[in-house]
């Protein structure tokens, strides 16, 4: 469309006018360029950047337990400063230390029952989607009853009937966390059931074995792997949790959750450092955890990169 308009010296001129979109039309636009560490990129470093961190915590907790557990009673209570950055506690243990190392085990206890949890769920969702609808009947029961029981109460129960320590809240942790994710892999494989490839390998005699393996796991592994960064957290939260109670790890090891719980007695005595110091920490890796696992969902939702 051209129009004519009136120039300085009373002149005209003829200029090219773009016409108005259309009503109800769509109009694309030049999408925004994020240069060369956008979108995905960005996403990736910040996971390796958070998990080296991450990997850091736990070296640094493996490698100080020892001074961890140092008591020097001429250093009692002392608050923080340069050469204990964290305090000392009431026994003259360096809290800087006792806080890597607590930290160091809960995240090892929680990392560890989260991943058994995490193929427990994957397996339950494959078995629902290929055993039928009885078997998908009795693992839809199964989910919704686990989810019906509040989570730190059936945690206590399993810890406690076996013994308590590492075994009690690592098992407790394990049957606990898997309904959530085996109830979002067991819908994405109930929609991938249905489609046709997977009726024409039917057809054409593949075994349920190969099927599984090359059809199947495939398909969900990216939700696998975002479900089991995100259980991480919970897993390491309810660790903390049952251990602060007196429900989980002994009071001799080093963890978040003894820490705090002994921490309780002496805040009243104004040693704050002792219980704000571990819990910030616990925080922060908890935070850390689920930054990592929001990144992955975004790496592998091509709609959120783009956004």
């Amino acid at each position: 469309m051209w129009s004519e308009r009136a120039t300085a010296d009373g002149g005209a001129a003829v200029e090219r006018v773009s016409p108005a979109p259309a009503a109800g039309s769509v109009t694309y636009h030049e999408p925004e360029h994020r240069g060369e560490w956008g979108g995905r990129r960005m996403l990736l470093a910040v996971c390796l950047a958070t998990a080296v961190l991450l990997a850091a915590v736990v070296i640094a907790g493996r490698v100080l337990e020892p001074a961890a557990t140092v008591t020097d009673f001429s250093a009692r209570n002392l608050s923080p400063t340069l050469a204990h950055p964290f305090g000392t506690d009431w026994m003259g243990r360096d809290m800087f230390a006792r806080t890597l190392a607590g930290l160091s085990t809960s995240v090892l206890v929680g990392l560890g029952a989260a991943a058994v949890s995490s193929v427990l769920a994957i397996a339950l969702a494959v078995l629902a989607a290929l055993g039928g609808r009885r078997v998908d009947a009795v693992i839809g029961w199964l989910i919704d009853v686990v989810m019906g029981i509040p989570h730190l109460v059936l945690l206590i129960l399993i810890s406690y009937a076996l013994g308590r320590g590492a075994l009690g809240v690592s098992v407790g942790i394990a049957v606990t966390h898997w309904p959530s994710l085996a109830r979002v892999l067991r819908a994405e494989l109930l929609q991938l059931r249905e489609e046709p490839y997977i009726a024409c390998s039917r057809a054409l005699g593949i075994s349920r074995a190969r099927m599984v393996t090359r059809h199947l796991v495939p398909h969900i592994l990216p939700q696998y792997l975002v479900g089991l960064v995100l259980l991480f957290p919970h897993a390491i939260l309810h660790e903390a949790s049952i251990t602060f109670l007196g429900f989980g790890l002994p009071p001799e090891q080093p963890a978040i959750g003894v820490i705090l719980s002994e921490a309780m007695t002496y805040l009243t005595s104004g040693a704050w450092w002792l219980a704000v110091f571990p819990g910030l920490a616990l925080l922060a890796v908890v935070l850390l955890f689920d930054r990592v696992g929001a990144s992955l969902r975004r790496l592998v939702t091509p709609e959120e990169v783009q956004a």
